[in-house]
């Protein structure tokens, strides 16, 4: 089911799938910015077999309110959504997922509500405000990956953001022969160029809180960090950082995966979730 949600502010665009299970919601946060939340839904289409998972689009994404100030593209703002969302489900807590961004801001939620989430997935992620590119960029494969990127700004709008996530897929995907199904996937995406428009106004302060690990050790709840083994957007070694930083913390990799684990294995990352948020067998 779609719909949207009255925020005051903003109206967020909303799907919900598989909405007859009494556990808490699923609330998912997407990345980018500047995508939606479509290309996460081959991981999240399975996980709702047995779980009621809502994912949304931010403010000035997909189908949800555009147009807004620059000064509205902020974290903080973004936070109070998924705030407004979850009180709009009228249900005390939720397991919350965030993706690559969206991790980000899910940790910035965790800092400030910690009452309203029961458990915490960081998927394709990392938990610090900064970090270093060198193993990354030491990597000859993805050297390799980066080559075959055009590197073309010679579009405008929304069409830019889209051109760069498709030029982009060689370092998104690890299995390059399922690039015409991911392109196909990126198809589905509704692309929007807001955020860019903040970024490139200087008005974007760093995603997340500045010391994500302690905030996730002051949690205290369970933390699962699920992330593809050949992300060459995060590199694995920034997860395992992470889950050793967390006492408690699950630490989940999907192998033969880059970035976009929910897509190359999404019974694989889905099972992993269904495990974490008590079904073991989905």
């Amino acid at each position: 089911m779609s719909e949207y949600v009255d925020l005051g502010e903003v109206r967020l665009f909303v799907r919900q799938l598989g909405r007859d299970n009494p556990d808490p919601p699923v609330v998912v946060i997407h990345g980018g910015p500047d995508w939606d939340h479509a290309y996460l839904l081959p991981g999240l289409e399975p996980l709702a077999r047995d779980h009621h998972v809502v994912a949304f689009d931010w403010r000035g994404c997909g189908r949800s309110t555009r147009d807004l100030p620059l000064t509205a593209y902020h974290p903080d703002p973004v936070v109070k959504d998924v705030r407004g969302l979850i009180a709009h489900l009228d249900v005390p807590q939720v397991d919350l997922v965030g993706f690559s961004t969206g991790g980000r801001i899910a940790q910035l939620l965790v800092e400030r509500h910690p009452e309203l989430v029961r458990r915490l997935v960081l998927a394709s992620t990392i938990g610090f405000p900064t970090y270093s590119t060198e193993t990354r960029d030491a990597w000859p494969e993805y050297q390799r990956r980066l080559a075959m990127q055009q590197d073309d700004d010679a579009f405008a709008g929304d069409e830019t953001y889209e051109r760069a996530a498709r030029d982009a897929a060689p370092t998104s995907i690890w299995n390059l022969d399922l690039m015409p199904a991911y392109q196909r996937l990126l198809d589905t995406v509704h692309w929007s160029g807001e955020w860019g428009k903040a970024l490139a106004a200087g008005l974007l302060p760093p995603f997340g809180p500045p010391d994500a690990e302690q905030v996730l050790r002051d949690f205290g709840r369970p933390v699962l960090i699920l992330h593809g083994e050949q992300d060459l957007g995060f590199p694995v070694e920034h997860a395992r950082r992470l889950h050793a930083a967390v006492p408690g913390s699950t630490l989940a990799i999907v192998d033969q995966a880059g970035h976009m684990a929910q897509f190359e294995h999404p019974k694989e990352w889905a099972r992993h979730l269904h495990t974490f948020l008590g079904v073991t067998d989905p």
